[in-house]
């Protein structure tokens, strides 16, 4: 069972904080799929970006199910102190620090998994949030700089050592980005040197793979995001698996027609019509990978512009009939 700070999880399956992709809806959908735990999307600890239009779609929610967790990307560690304290104060319940995201945009500032190569201002930073918030703070490490600097363990241990509740491990180092496999013994010493949780990440896949890792690092719990992505009831599968051993059916047609509706109006609402058109194609392109004629739904789906046209045509390769409601437009 994983625990953070004073939250409790009846599963130990996470939602990764994956940048353009772990909206309020895509949380949602993941959440009703098994994913007890679910972290925003990283947001710029700048305060002249705090309010912008971009950043107000990631920032903490308070319609959203308790704990509402907030991921940060920065390298100053004043300004993410007072970025932490800024979200706490919208209703963020847990602080997640990005030291993770091999992104070259994001590495070039020397922010996301660079700052795994400054042990001294990491530590500064993990002093300073942990003292300016009195919420749960975290944070997502990868395993080193390379494959000649492992020092997953060092950070993990300033990380206990500064009061953070959890650190998430993904199995690749920031020059892996997401090339070759996954590996798991970095965090398998990482989870025998610490007390606080530890949370294992990258290529969990199936539920097979998920049980095997959860057995092999004996990490308190699973992060999934890639392959959450056009599939969320990877949750249910691997929660089931690793409760009975048993493997679950895959989703009904009725299941993912009534996902893939919901999920393409909720980005219509959230995003407005312009923008929610758009970001709709990708997450289509996701889903039609495990559809029959998927690829000719999102052919024509990546052609379309209008938000009802999107509706209608996903009703009609679903042989549903067409009753569908206007989209609303997200009031900015």
């Amino acid at each position: 069972m994983l625990k953070i700070g004073p939250y409790t999880f009846a599963h130990n399956l996470v939602l990764a904080p994956m940048a353009g992709v772990s909206d309020a809806v895509y949380r949602k959908i993941c959440r009703t799929c098994g994913a007890d735990y679910t972290l925003a999307e990283m947001v710029a600890s700048q305060k002249q970006l705090w309010e912008s239009k971009k950043s107000s779609t990631r920032q903490a929610d308070r319609s959203d199910p308790e704990p509402r967790a907030v991921q940060l990307l920065g390298t100053d560690p004043q300004e993410l102190a007072d970025a932490a304290k800024w979200q706490a104060q919208q209703g963020a319940q847990i602080i997640d620090l990005n030291m993770g995201c091999p992104a070259k945009k994001v590495c070039s500032v020397a922010a996301g998994s660079a700052l795994m190569g400054a042990p001294d201002k990491v530590a500064r930073i993990f002093d300073a949030v942990v003292t300016a918030v009195d919420v749960p703070v975290t944070v997502k490490i990868r395993t080193g700089l390379d494959v000649e600097n492992k020092n997953a363990l060092e950070i993990a241990l300033l990380a206990q050592q500064y009061g953070l509740q959890a650190v998430t491990i993904h199995g690749r180092t920031r020059e892996d980005k997401f090339n070759g496999s996954a590996e798991y013994d970095t965090i398998r010493k990482v989870k025998q040197s610490l007390d606080i949780p530890v949370i294992a990440n990258g290529d969990i896949n199936t539920p097979e793979q998920a049980k095997f890792v959860l057995e092999y690092t004996s990490a308190d719990g699973l992060m999934i995001g890639r392959a959450s992505q056009g599939y969320p009831w990877i949750f249910r599968e691997v929660n089931h698996y690793l409760a009975t051993g048993t493997t679950l059916p895959p989703p009904t047609l009725d299941e993912f027609y009534n996902t893939i509706i919901e999920h393409t109006r909720g980005l219509h609402q959230l995003y407005g019509e312009m923008l929610g058109v758009r970001i709709a194609r990708k997450h289509i392109g996701w889903y039609s990978q495990h559809l029959e004629n998927g690829v000719a739904l999102r052919k024509t789906f990546n052609q379309l512009t209008d938000p009802l046209e999107q509706l209608k045509l996903i009703e009609r390769f679903f042989d549903r009939a067409e009753n569908t409601a206007p989209a609303q437009t997200a009031v900015n």
